[in-house]
């Protein structure tokens, strides 16, 4: 174990030495790279990890850090093996530097780019070379070689091996082999023309086949690096009987050459060997040595006749030389060696490349004579003349193209430029090569031309208008303005914004910056808001910056979202309710039903229907006034109780409806009607009778209890003077005056008469907009009255029903129920009367919908 570490010690005292040579003439490169202006050189060795330093490139190429923000240094590279520190202005690595990926067997080994800076625009060459560390240790083709050698073969014959790869170069190459010591064979280091070295097995003592029929040796590979790596392989030795004559090749070396563009098939040449033994042992073929895939995969040799074929196409930018190890082997086992070298030929296979490394577009017109505006790069993979290119532009524009170093040009304004008479320029680079035929390829440059901001946008339309329907959702699209500039870039880019408008206006849209369009913040409602305008402005982006402004008009439309609403009868249990007498004859007003609609147009127009009678004979109502009227005399047939359902409906597309319901109860008197009225209420109740009869007790409490404070009240009011709000008990006053309670009703707990003193001047003409009545009452409800403005729960809005508000249009008493049999105009006819019980005001929960005997037939 201590051994193992102090040789690991060694290995890394080994390794910082290898790297602390590798890093000095890197440092000492770059300093003396820093006197060239155009071409700075760096040399790192191989393997560095992401991140790792290059050098300080900003510092080289005589850049502080202050103006690495302006001149915006940046690389330009087919593949970024590096990349610069914005902030520092140093050199990174940036990917996995692998020198034997990156150039192969090649002795030396760089990486070549451009280095870029802006303002001005200039172009400096950068070379980084790769250094070899000792990372790849040597290796065989093949695990094992399998030799037959006779018995009988002399001392001093050799046996070709092979080469074992390396795919390092310099010292860390392959630079020897070692054998397994023993008493018959040793090993030796041939090296070749090419600078390969191959191992051959030397016969040091004769073979005896009958003391050892076979041998297993290990051959060792060694490179030459700190640490050195190796490689083995066996050698299986196969001693066999007498065949005294090897094969013998006309010659040790043979040498042919093949054009790259040469098809798979051509003959490359011809090996020929020849045996002094006879019969079998001298019966030769032919076969390839160990070679690496690559070469094993371009060539083919026939057996027989020693002919070496092209299998697959050359390239000469690939490899440019193959090394072919062709063996004859004769019956007897014997093998013969020969080397074959193939040189490839370039032919002018391959177009220049032409690369737009860098373009500054737009420029501005008034740029001088004389400025980059494109760095062009020309590579053509071919070598000698059929890798030496020209470039030239081709295309009416001012501009010309001027030889930089390293295959690079720039492209530059020959003369002034001017966008009004060419908005931009196209031309082609054209680059051509030397060879025969001469190839070219070329690249299309277009360069656009800014100028300055003398145009403001413009509309298209002064003023704008735009009908949107109400009840949009928010955030729907109202229209689009859109104003054009004719500057270019950010001098003809548009925005817009909302400069002012009509009063309150500015809450309802909203503008879309960039493309002009009007969205709606929130949805319209055409009974709040008929038309609105707002000012749009466009201003283009230039410095300073230009804008007009235009009007948009929004008219809202009516839909029909409305349903109408019905005032009277209110929706509940005890409303609508009515008496009519048996001798009412036909056209008798009943009552009318009251309905508003919110729309406008004919989305309000309203027309009444009956869609539900127990006698569909009986009664009739208004198409458009809405009064309910008996069709015919009513007969003793008909039946007491008759329920009625008018639909109001308005004209909108579609139209929207709602109903009203109206209970008539056919009868003389109001004794006659109660029962029916007391039945109908029980009906439509649905708690239970012991509840029902709860709350009628209560509510006759409660009546009697505001009588008794009324009296009171008014007692205290006749001492002190009659008020403002008591006119109607002055001389002035109206009454309706109507039938009083029988004595006999409910066994005299009700034995007063009642009336409805109304206000002077409170009276209004048909369609008028009232002050907010009083809750409605039913005949029930009237026996069990509450105080006035506490609304019992059965006469609360229906379902689907709006409640009544301060808001809402109002209806006069006139408007409902009729006076007498005998009005048959709208509304009942007022009379003079003084209040019953001289100056008391009676409360006025006690009025409701009982018929034509009842004060004013409508609740109060």
């Amino acid at each position: 174990m201590c051994a193992a570490g102090r040789r690991w010690g060694r290995r890394e005292r080994s390794r910082r030495r290898a790297a602390g040579r590798v890093l000095l003439p890197a440092l000492l490169l770059g300093l003396c790279c820093r006197a060239a202006p155009e071409r700075v050189r760096y040399a790192i060795p191989e393997e560095l990890g992401r991140g790792s330093l290059v050098g300080p490139l900003a510092r080289d190429l005589g850049l502080s850090p202050a103006d690495l923000p302006a001149r915006q240094l940046r690389l330009s590279a087919e593949k970024q093996y590096f990349g610069v520190s914005g902030e520092t202005g140093n050199l990174y690595v940036s990917e996995r530097l692998d020198r034997e990926e990156m150039c192969g067997e090649a002795a030396s080994c760089s990486v070549s780019f451009e280095a870029l800076v802006q303002n001005p625009l200039n172009v400096f060459h950068v070379e980084v070379a790769i250094q070899d560390i000792n990372d790849n240790a040597p290796r065989f083709l093949q695990d094992s070689f399998q030799l037959e050698i006779n018995e009988f073969t002399s001392p001093g014959t050799r046996f070709y091996l092979g080469t074992a790869e390396d795919a390092d170069v310099g010292s860390n190459s392959l630079q020897g082999y070692e054998l397994e010591a023993n008493g018959y064979f040793a090993v030796e280091v041939k090296e070749s023309q090419d600078g390969s070295k191959f191992a051959e097995l030397v016969l040091r003592r004769a073979l005896d086949r009958e003391s050892e029929q076979s041998l297993r040796l290990v051959l060792t590979a060694l490179d030459g690096g700190e640490p050195p790596r190796s490689g083995t392989a066996q050698l299986c030795i196969n001693v066999t009987d007498a065949n005294d004559n090897p094969p013998v090749f006309a010659q040790d070396r043979y040498r042919a050459s093949l054009r790259e563009d040469a098809p798979p098939g051509s003959m490359v040449l011809n090996v020929s060997a020849s045996d002094a033994d006879a019969g079998t042992n001298a019966r030769i073929t032919y076969g390839f040595g160990k070679m690496p895939a690559k070469v094993l995969r371009k060539f083919v040799v026939d057996a027989e006749s020693g002919t070496i074929t092209l299998q697959e196409a050359l390239d000469f930018e690939d490899t440019r030389a193959f090394s072919l190890a062709v063996e004859a082997r004769d019956g007897g086992g014997l093998v013969a060696h020969c080397e074959v070298e193939v040189e490839v030929l370039d032919v002018n296979d391959n177009a220049p490349e032409v690369t737009l490394t860098s373009v500054s577009s737009p420029v501005p017109e008034d740029a001088p004579a004389g400025t980059v505006v494109a760095l062009v790069k020309v590579r053509d993979r071919d070598s000698g003349e059929n890798g030496q290119v020209s470039c030239e532009l081709s295309g009416e524009a001012p501009l010309s193209i001027v030889a930089s170093s390293g295959g690079s040009y720039k492209v530059v304004t020959a003369s002034a430029l001017d966008r009004e008479q060419a908005p931009e320029h196209r031309v082609a680079v054209v680059a051509r090569d030397r060879g025969s035929p001469a190839l070219s390829s070329r690249a299309a440059l277009v360069l656009e031309v800014s100028d300055v901001n003398d145009n403001a946008p413009v509309f298209e339309e002064a003023a704008y208008s735009a009908y949107v329907a109400e009840n949009n959702a928010a955030g729907a699209p109202v229209l689009r303005v859109r104003a054009r500039d004719a500057d270019a870039g950010a001098n003809g880019r548009v925005s817009y914004w909302l400069a002012g408008g009509s009063a309150g206006a500015a809450p309802y849209v909203s503008v879309e910056a960039r493309s002009g369009a009007v969205y709606a913040q929130r949805s319209f409602d055409y009974e709040q808001c008929r038309e609105f305008a707002v000012a749009v402005r466009a201003q283009d982006g230039g410095a300073p910056a230009r804008s007009s402004t235009a009007t948009v008009r929004v008219f809202v439309l009516d839909r029909n979202d409305n349903a109408p609403r019905v005032l009277w009868p209110a929706a509940g249990a005890g409303a609508g309710a009515g008496v009519v007498p048996r001798s009412a004859e036909a056209g008798y007003l009943v009552a009318k039903v009251v309905a508003v609609d919110a729309d406008a147009g004919r989305n309000a127009w309203l027309s009444y229907e009956l869609v539900q009678a127990p006698e569909p004979a009986l009664f009739r109502v208004g198409l458009h006034s809405g009064e309910v009227r008996t069709a015919r005399a009513v007969s003793e047939r008909d039946a007491a109780k008759q329920r009625l359902v008018a639909v109001v409906k308005d004209h909108g597309q579609p139209a929207l409806s709602a109903t009203a319901t109206l209970h008539v109860v056919l009868a003389e008197s109001l004794q006659e009607a109660l029962p029916e009225l007391s039945e109908r209420a029980a009906g439509a109740d649905s708690p239970a009778e012991l509840q029902f009869y709860l709350v009628l007790a209560l509510a006759l409490l409660s009546a009697l209890f505001l009588l008794s404070v009324a009296l009171a009240v008014l007692a205290r009011v006749r001492r002190a003077g009659p008020p403002a709000v008591l006119r109607c008990l002055g001389a002035q006053r109206f009454s309706v005056a109507g039938a009083a309670f029988p004595a006999d009703f409910c066994e005299g707990t009700l034995p007063y008469s009642y009336n409805l003193c109304v206000a002077p001047g409170r009276a209004v003409a048909e369609g008028a907009w009232l002050p907010p009545p009083p809750p409605s009452l039913a005949a029930e409800e009237l026996l069990g009255a509450e105080p006035c403005g506490k609304r019992s729960p059965t006469s609360s809005a229906g379902a689907g029903e709006p409640p009544a508000d301060a808001e809402a249009p109002q209806v006069s008493a006139s408007d409902v129920w009729p006076k007498s049999n005998e009005v048959e105009s709208r509304g009942p006819s007022l009379r003079k009367t003084p209040c019953e019980g001289g100056s008391s005001l009676l409360p006025c929960a006690m009025a409701g919908g009982l018929g034509n005997n009842v004060a004013g037939g409508v609740p109060v």
